[in-house]
């Protein structure tokens, strides 16, 4: 058990000092009292709704990228592989704030656009992580399962799944905390996000809430790193 926490053991705790470091308190002393930081209430609500936002979109670009992983390494879906990785490098391409600002008329204010702002930065990284571990598995081992009968769907899921969870847990760290990052630029788009007291602190002058909105941001991108981090060592012991 503690050889799982020790690995995410830096991150987490990096991610409780950089949440303890936007408490209101600590960021006047940071900032020698030059400007009003939010109330620890209304920054904890804005990071239940950050953290909503940035783990629905996470999950969002997990489940695509995973089938569009798994569909671009079937033999059946070769042909189909440029194309997929061309589209996916398009969607990044574009810069996340210009993803929201033409979304707006469409979608609207608030998660909507910020939903596919996550989802166009996030879809290449993790197909390409992900067709990655997959590609690492050793020719042998699929050799030896097709040489005992296995079907082309249990070698993907009893070998070549099994022995790409690392690189896959690899990805969804990257994943996630891209995820954390663009969905501050939600608040450009009105969603109550850790982007918020950034974007009003800017508009304002207010060094303090951006500090705090950026220490936030931050410490949930460090404390979701460090449980992935757990729960995918967990995983590799099973």
């Amino acid at each position: 058990m503690i050889a799982v926490f020790r690995p995410a053991l830096a991150p987490l705790l990096l991610g409780f000092a950089l949440a303890a470091a936007s408490h209101p308190a600590l960021v006047r002393l940071l900032t020698r009292g030059g400007a009003r930081p939010l109330a620890a209430e209304r920054l904890l609500d804005l990071a239940l709704n950050h953290l909503m936002l940035a783990g629905t979109g996470f999950l969002v670009v997990a489940l695509l990228g995973l089938g569009l992983g798994i569909a671009a390494t079937r033999p059946a879906f070769a042909s189909l592989r440029p194309a997929i990785d061309t589209l996916a490098a398009f969607a990044q391409a574009v810069p996340p704030v210009v993803v929201v600002a033409l979304a707006l008329p469409i979608l609207g204010f608030g998660g909507p656009p910020t939903l596919l702002a996550l989802l166009a930065y996030g879809i290449m990284p993790v197909l390409r992580g992900i067709v990655g571990a997959i590609e690492t598995v050793p020719a042998e081992a699929r050799s030896a399962a097709e040489a005992i009968g296995f079907k082309e769907i249990q070698i993907l899921l009893g070998v070549e799944l099994p022995l790409a969870v690392p690189g896959i847990f690899e990805t969804l760290r990257t994943a996630f905390i891209l995820s954390v990052s663009v969905a501050a630029v939600g608040a450009l788009a009105g969603a109550p996000t850790l982007g918020t007291p950034i974007v009003a602190g800017l508009q304002n002058q207010n060094l303090a809430a951006m500090l705090q909105g950026t220490l936030a941001t931050a410490a949930l991108a460090f404390l979701g790193d460090g449980l992935l981090q757990v729960v995918g060592g967990r995983i590799e012991r099973r």
